[in-house]
């Protein structure tokens, strides 16, 4: 899976755009404030994910921008979900057009994961219950994965201590960020590739998610202020529009 600033652009936008125009979902779900979106979505992107995989309490903006990713890179999510919270997050999806994108789980997620294997790109809410048994059987992509979980702000203890067995397999490394309510990003990948593409700025955050040039229409270009952020200015070429993303600081372990 090579890295692809186009995808990663491609996603950024898309989910920008749908997630504004679907703000009653994106303002009233409590698990994600909006800028965590378009992260998770370029990342996902840009890693060229087949296999996408979120775990969630709740409907959520986090499904359209996943779903947006899925379509770039032409693969797949999977959204495992409560059956409470299936018909609205269901409808949402329609209304945006990724239906194709994404296959529905409900149940126990535990016992839903262990139909997928080799898993890409993961997003799942620390909320979750039996959320330390739930990371033991995630089956991540050895060769190169990420797994990104929410809501850790004020929660002990980081994914990549979960994910142990990995370790004889390909390295671990994890990170926080303090976005939204607290996001942790681990990245796995065989020694001979790990870092290679994903390379992080000395403020943590993941730099080359868009690059600074043209794609589809639009100039996308990185701006750094300070050591302590990182701001990604997006102008619409067509429309003259143009959107600043500040990318914060992550907060080591």
């Amino acid at each position: 899976m090579e890295w692809s600033p186009k995808y990663a652009a491609n996603a950024y936008l898309d989910t920008l755009k749908l997630c504004s125009k679907h703000k009653q979902m994106c303002n009233s779900c409590e698990t994600q404030e909006p800028e965590c979106n378009e992260f998770i979505s370029a990342l996902a992107a840009g890693m060229s994910a087949k296999l996408i995989v979120e775990v969630t309490t709740e409907g959520s903006p986090s499904t359209v921008a996943l779903a947006a990713a899925a379509r770039q890179t032409g693969g797949k999510l999977v959204c495992i979900i409560p059956e409470p919270k299936l018909d609205k997050t269901q409808k949402v999806i329609q209304e945006t057009g990724l239906n194709d994108m994404v296959e529905f789980k409900t149940g126990d997620p535990v016992e839903v994961l262990h139909n997928y294997e080799n898993i890409d790109f993961s997003l799942v809410d620390r909320k979750t219950n039996d959320y330390d048994m739930l990371m033991e059987k995630l089956d991540v992509n050895p060769n190169r994965s990420v797994v990104v979980t929410n809501n850790v702000e004020g929660r002990k203890g980081m994914v990549g201590g979960k994910l142990k067995k990995m370790e004889n397999k390909a390295k671990v490394r994890s990170l926080q960020h303090p976005i939204g309510k607290g996001l942790e990003v681990t990245m796995i990948g065989k020694s001979t590739e790990f870092g290679k593409k994903e390379r992080i700025s000395k403020s943590g955050c993941y730099a080359h998610l868009i690059r600074g040039e043209k794609k589809n229409g639009h100039q996308v270009v990185n701006k750094k202020s300070s050591d302590k952020s990182k701001w990604l200015f997006v102008v619409d070429e067509k429309s003259g529009e143009e959107h600043i993303y500040r990318m914060p600081k992550s907060s080591g372990p």
